[in-house]
């Protein structure tokens, strides 16, 4: 696949995008009066004749003239732990030997990153700079975080790409009353398909359910009859019988689901025009045709969806377990061929291979990963905003670095999450010692493999994963970029679902950015906490036959209008005036 037939899009992990309208309502420290972002940013021309004790732009590595060393806060997952080669002579070592800066990192479970973080920052204790942040609301009023736009035009990487690819718009979606933003995003170029399903076709064929043929129009209600097929399959060939259910999905349940749903109820709920699962937010969408925002766990595409969803767990099909168990005992199902489908992303897809080879053995399964069926709309279930997680800047590093010294630390930020050099760098690690390039391809060297990158480790005693040992492919860096960067590790089976969705599917229409006050944002927290919590309740209860959809609809909608979801829409209508 090559990379052109992915320009219309790029990715964004659903997970991302169920914050994105609620960063865009969110608080402000002054003022009321709503600027528009410009369209393009004016940027301080590099001083040529000024004697900065550091080398900067657009094509050139920054370098500090004498060392220096910044905080940084750091989310550390657990499934791939720091260590201390990451420093030694990881992915932290090679950044100090570029640029002369050394990090001086704060790590902390990526469990518990935002808690913890929080805590710090309210103690005064905040790090430098402060990466992977999806809302970054409960920081803006407390003065401990800097309105960065103010210092953007310092950002040559920054710039040249917001301009190039007009981000206004997208920026517009978490700039403030005040005309300001706190974080600056990962910018994409475009958006791609992130999250799908990966379906057993070799069973789907034997069942004669040509999913290739099938996918490119197919709806929910195709697919439900296109399932049925395949279980009468496999309760004829006896590998499951006709009470147990043949699709049993991660990411919905107690361990990740939050509560909502989960992945699953996400994208579905994306295909229908409205938000659920992951996805809920506080409720409410832009409705274009009506150029209005609704409340759409109310809407009567809502009512539809839920007995989409529904109809699955009704047919036998999909396991109401599904939004209560552990992601561990949903893979195991699919990886032992007890199920014929489960939920996927772009990184899981050598996991995947790997788990089924070792259980099944090579040869024994094929995978695909499906085009999403349609709902009421055509949408792909992209997210429309081009912005990913972002990175804060305290105000602690204003106050002591002076203001020369924060420019310098905001030009080496630019550099480390913008320029191209770094992005490649901080995914692949070093050229000619990890990876390869060839006309463009890029390709591990052997003897290595990076689960971070969609490339499993086959032969763990011989292979070296460069995540594991030296922090490359992690999950503080190399967020946006443009087409060619963030699809430049996509597998074929990746790449060909990618492509399928930016040919088959539309991407949905941005919302207009909004931006209340402080007081405003406040009303709409209050109304919204307990009025989402009542919303998965009864989704769940919906989706599973707990509740009955036309009996008791009316009954759920008294239960929102009770919690006041009016108000909601009464505050967006009032600022989209």
């Amino acid at each position: 696949m090559k990379t052109t037939k992915l320009a219309k899009v790029m990715c964004v992990g659903l997970a991302v995008s169920m914050l994105s309208s609620l960063a865009a309502c969110t608080g402000n420290t002054e003022g009321s009066e709503t600027t528009t972002i410009p369209s393009q940013i004016e940027t301080q021309p590099t001083e040529t004749e000024e004697n900065v004790p550091y080398t900067y732009g657009v094509g050139k590595t920054f370098h500090a003239d004498a060392p220096v060393t910044y905080t940084m806060f750091f989310s550390d997952a657990s499934w791939y732990p720091m260590v201390d080669t990451w420093k030694t002579e990881g992915v932290f070592k090679k950044i100090e030997e570029l640029t002369n800066v050394t990090l001086d990192i704060k790590s902390y479970d990526s469990g518990d990153y935002m808690d913890q973080i929080t805590l710090d920052i309210q103690a005064g204790n905040a790090a430098y700079i402060i990466p992977k942040i999806y809302d970054d609301s409960k920081f803006v009023d407390g003065g401990a975080i800097v309105p960065i736009s103010d210092y953007v035009k310092y950002m040559p990487y920054y710039t040249e790409f917001y301009n190039k690819y007009d981000l206004s718009k997208d920026i517009q979606t978490i700039t403030r009353s005040n005309g300001k933003y706190y974080k600056l995003p990962g910018m994409k170029e475009s958006n791609l398909i992130n999250y799908s399903f990966v379906i057993r076709k070799d069973i789907w064929d034997k069942a004669g359910v040509d999913v290739v043929a099938l996918q490119k129009d197919w709806t929910w209600a195709d697919f439900l009859e296109c399932l049925k097929k395949v279980k009468s399959y496999m309760v004829a060939q006896g590998m499951c019988k006709e009470t147990d259910y043949i699709w049993s999905d991660l990411w919905c349940g107690n361990e990740s689901g939050q509560g909502s749903g989960g992945n699953l109820l996400g994208v579905m709920a994306a295909t229908y025009d409205v938000n659920a699962g992951w996805n809920i937010g506080n409720g409410m969408r832009y409705n274009k045709d009506q150029d209005k925002f609704l409340f759409s766990p109310v809407s009567d595409n809502y009512k539809e969806f839920l007995k989409t969803a529904n109809s699955f767990v009704e047919a036998g099909i999909l396991d109401p377990e599904t939004f209560t168990q552990d992601d561990a005992t949903a893979t195991s199902k699919y990886y032992n061929g007890k199920t014929a489908i489960m939920s996927i992303n772009q990184g899981q897809w050598a996991n995947y291979e790997q788990n089924m080879t070792a259980q099944l053995g090579a040869g024994n399964y094929e995978n695909y990963v499906i085009t999403m069926p349609i709902g009421s709309t055509r949408n792909s279930t992209v997210s429309p905003e081009r912005l990913e997680n972002g990175v804060m800047i305290s105000k602690k590093a204003l106050d002591e670095l002076g203001e020369d010294g924060f420019i310098q630390m905001l030009r080496f930020v630019d550099w480390l999450f913008y320029s191209h050099e770094a992005y490649e760098l901080t995914k692949w690690g070093v050229k000619g010692e990890h990876y390869t390039e060839e006309n463009g391809v890029k390709k591990l060297m052997p003897g290595f493999c990076c689960s971070g990158l969609g490339f499993g480790n086959d032969e763990a005693e011989s292979m070296t994963d460069i995540r594991l040992k030296w922090g490359y492919a992690g999950g503080n860096f190399w967020y946006g970029g443009t087409v060619a960067e963030m699809s430049d590790n996509l597998t074929g089976a990746v790449a060909d679902y990618v492509a399928r969705d930016a040919q088959d599917r539309d991407v949905p229409p941005l919302a207009p950015g909004l931006a209340p006050t402080p007081e405003q944002n406040e009303e709409i927290n209050l109304i919204a906490t307990p009025l989402i919590s009542n919303v998965n309740a009864w989704t769940l209860k919906f989706v599973t036959g707990q509740a009955k959809i036309d009996a008791q609809w009316d009954e759920y909608v008294k239960s929102c209008e009770a919690l006041n979801y009016q108000g909601l829409v009464d505050i967006y209508a009032q600022l989209y005036k």
